[in-house]
């Protein structure tokens, strides 16, 4: 065998032996890049720009009034900005160790280096990103908060329904099923068949009071009747009918 084919057989089983360190190099490379599109853009929406309490006020537990107190900020407070609800009416701070949302008009950022009070406008030219706020958020920042196990009753949203409805040989009927958000629910049921219609329907409410109703028409007549029950334990039960026309 001549040297020259000698060199190239070396050349060849050496790059051989590379490629699947070139292989591996290649693989480390394009994770890099992943890591970098993908994840880059929640690096920077997770970096806090720097804000100002306008006056003394509640940083609460979600971005409604509805939701509770976390703690009272001064004016001044010195606030680090994660970000605003889509609406930017709300936003995600924190101070003094803890975490929350205040109402957007109550903060100031720099801007065009001056306080400039935070708006729809300026929170994308600020840098300030769109937030989410969820269950995961009450989860990861109120576990020690006495009203951390009442999500259901602050959550603003959510809720679900679902109904069926359908005919047969006997008749048409539906049902419908409804949970609203702070723990309240309703059942309804009805149909009609020969002329001979009826329905029912019971709610509950968050707090634990509720109501129960009847009611139908027959060829003759249509009546109802209702029981209410009020959370502390009061009672009220109506009924009454009509002769059909």
């Amino acid at each position: 065998m001549s040297a020259t084919h000698l060199s190239n057989d070396i050349r060849a089983a050496e790059a051989l032996a590379l490629m699947p360190v070139m292989r591996k190099a290649a693989s480390v490379t394009i994770l890099a890049l992943l890591v970098f599109f993908f994840f880059g853009g929640i690096n920077k929406a997770a970096a806090a720009i720097n804000g100002v309490a306008v006056t003394s006020v509640n940083l609460r537990a979600g971005p409604s009034t509805r939701y509770p107190v976390v703690m009272v900020m001064p004016q001044s407070a010195s606030l680090a900005v994660y970000g605003c609800t889509g609406d930017r009416s709300w936003c995600d701070v924190s101070w003094s160790g803890a975490r929350g949302w205040v109402a957007a008009s109550y903060i100031q950022v720099f801007y065009n280096g001056r306080p400039t009070v935070l708006t729809a406008s300026i929170a994308p030219v600020v840098g300030i990103a769109t937030v989410a706020f969820s269950v995961a958020y009450w989860d990861a920042h109120y576990h020690s908060q006495p009203w951390y196990g009442h999500w259901d009753h602050y959550y603003v949203g959510g809720g679900s329904r679902s109904v069926v409805a359908g005919c047969g040989d006997r008749g048409c009927g539906a049902a419908a099923v409804k949970r609203g958000p702070y723990g309240g629910t309703r059942a309804a049921a009805g149909g009609c068949h020969d002329g001979n219609c009826g329905g029912a329907a019971v709610t509950r409410g968050p707090n634990g009071g509720g109501r129960a109703a009847v009611g139908g028409c027959g060829p003759e007549k249509c009546g109802g009747a209702s029981v209410t029950r009020g959370p502390l334990g009061n009672t009220r039960i109506r009924h009454g009918s009509f002769d059909r026309p």
